[in-house]
C-alpha cells in the first residue's frame, strides 16, 4: 500500500485569492495555445521556456502541454487534464492549483493566433529578469566579499545580453 505525505510547500498563499487571469497575458498565451493548431503549438514550444512565465502553476501547465505537442499528441483542456492525472499532479493544494488554473484559462476565449501572444510573454519575462538582476546586484553589494563582486555583475549582464539577444531575434533582428 502507497503512503501518501503531505508537502510542506503546499501551502494557501494570500496571492491566490486576489488574482484575475484575465487579465494575464501567461493566461492568455495558454488559452490560445490549449485552441491552437499542432504547427502552430509547436512553434510557440520550440520559442517559449517554462522559466518565461512568472507563475509557477503557468509554468507547470506550460510544460505539461509542452510535452503534449512534442509528442504529437492533442493538446486540449480535456487530454492536459488527463496527462496531469496519469501522473498524479491534480491532488492537494498544488494539484487544486493546477485544475483551476487550467479551468479558468479554458474559459478565457484567447482564440486568435497564439503568436501574438508569445512576444508580451517573453517581454514581461525579459523585463523580470532586469529586476531580478538589479536585486541580485543589491543583495551582492550587500554580501559578498569585494573579490567576487565584479564577476558576479559580468555574470549577470552575461544573462541578461543572452536574453536580450533571445528578444531580438525573436523579433526578427529588433528590439
Amino acid at each position: 500500500m502507497t503512503t501518501l505525505t503531505l508537502d510542506p510547500h503546499d501551502n494557501i498563499s494570500s496571492d491566490d485569492m486576489d488574482y484575475d487571469p484575465r487579465l494575464d497575458v501567461e493566461a492568455q498565451l495558454l488559452c490560445a495555445l490549449l485552441w491552437a493548431q499542432p504547427a502552430e503549438a509547436r512553434r510557440v514550444a520550440g520559442t517559449v521556456t517554462a522559466s518565461d512565465f512568472d507563475r509557477p502553476v503557468y509554468a507547470s501547465l506550460y510544460e505539461k502541454i509542452t510535452e503534449l505537442v512534442n509528442a504529437g499528441k492533442p493538446h486540449d483542456a480535456a487530454q492536459l487534464a488527463i496527462a496531469l492525472g496519469k501522473e498524479g499532479m491534480t491532488a492537494g493544494h498544488k494539484g487544486k492549483q493546477l485544475t483551476t488554473a487550467l479551468a479558468d484559462i479554458t474559459t478565457l476565449g484567447a482564440t486568435a493566433n497564439v503568436e501574438h501572444y508569445v512576444d508580451s510573454v517573453i517581454t514581461q519575462a525579459y523585463r523580470r529578469a532586469f529586476h531580478l538582476a538589479a536585486r541580485a546586484m543589491t543583495e551582492a553589494a550587500e554580501q559578498l566579499p569585494e573579490r567576487d563582486l565584479y564577476e558576479h555583475m559580468c555574470a549577470h549582464g552575461r544573462q541578461l545580453r543572452a536574453a536580450t539577444e533571445r528578444l531580438t531575434a525573436i523579433r526578427g533582428g529588433q528590439l
